[in-house]
């Protein structure tokens, strides 16, 4: 570990971005201690560049986490969020709630995306930050989830992506530390298909998040040094591919459909 004033140096260097101006306000040490994968307010704010969220607005935080996102949304544009999660509990993403002073705009709950109970038409956006790959691929996902979001509503996603579409295949530079999981990850045009096929949505806007490699690297080479014990190694292998890789084959995407109606 490194000395006190070091790692407030190497957190500042890792997680203060002029890409993310919003992000920047937050406290570092609250930023890394909460995320649970690379950076999820820089994930959070580059979505918003392409979904518009007006001050009102019912989102649902889908897979949120520690609800760091939940409370950033709310805070930063005045939205009223669910905060859903499977693996995180209610009564702790609470706690950080009431600390942020919004406890009348965040409600945590407990979720498994396959089995949401709310109201049909009850959102006017959803969100899903690093967390959608994990069970969004499936054909009819879409189908169920969107009977939550309004005619009008809207969905969008921040995911870990491949630049292009080879299926079943990995590149060769990161086949020493592709997980099977890894599978997972697929192009914004994979993505802009797999969503319109449907007919349930119109994709608006699917891209690779602009550096967003960058910004993965940078999240893993903080977690090698001051991450927990047992993702040091795996963040500092992962962290060298990445750099090798610098953006070929492997990034972020950012998704955002239209549900038709008003």
């Amino acid at each position: 570990m490194t000395s006190s004033s070091s790692r407030q140096t190497l957190l500042a260097e890792k997680l203060i971005h002029p890409q993310f101006p919003r992000a920047a306000n937050y406290d570092l040490e609250w930023q890394f201690q909460n995320a649970m994968g690379p950076n999820p307010l820089w994930l959070a704010e580059s979505l918003s560049e392409v979904l518009e969220l007006a001050p009102g607005m019912r989102v649902l935080d889908l897979g949120c986490g520690r609800a760091i996102t939940s409370i950033f949304l709310a805070r930063e544009f005045g939205v009223q969020v669910v905060a859903a999660d499977l693996w995180v509990q209610p009564h702790d993403n609470w706690q950080r709630v009431v600390e942020a002073g919004l406890e009348a705009t965040v409600m945590p709950v407990h979720a498994e995306a396959h089995d949401l109970k709310f109201a049909h038409g009850y959102f006017d956006a959803i969100v899903s930050l690093d967390a959608y790959h994990y069970f969004g691929t499936d054909d009819l996902y879409l189908g169920y989830l969107i009977q939550f979001l309004r005619p009008g509503g809207r969905l969008g996603i921040a995911v870990p992506a491949r630049t292009d579409e080879a299926e079943g295949t990995v590149p060769a530079h990161l086949k020493d530390e592709w997980e099977w999981d890894y599978h997972s990850f697929h192009s914004p045009e994979w993505w802009r298909k797999h969503w319109e096929k449907t007919r349930k949505v119109h994709v608006e806007h699917a891209d690779m998040l602009p550096d967003g490699w960058l910004h993965w690297l940078r999240w893993e080479q903080l977690t090698a040094i001051e991450g927990p014990a047992e993702w040091r190694e795996g963040s500092a292998a992962w962290a060298v591919k990445l750099a090798e890789d610098a953006g070929r084959s492997v990034g972020f995407v950012r998704v955002v459909a239209r549900k038709p109606g008003a």
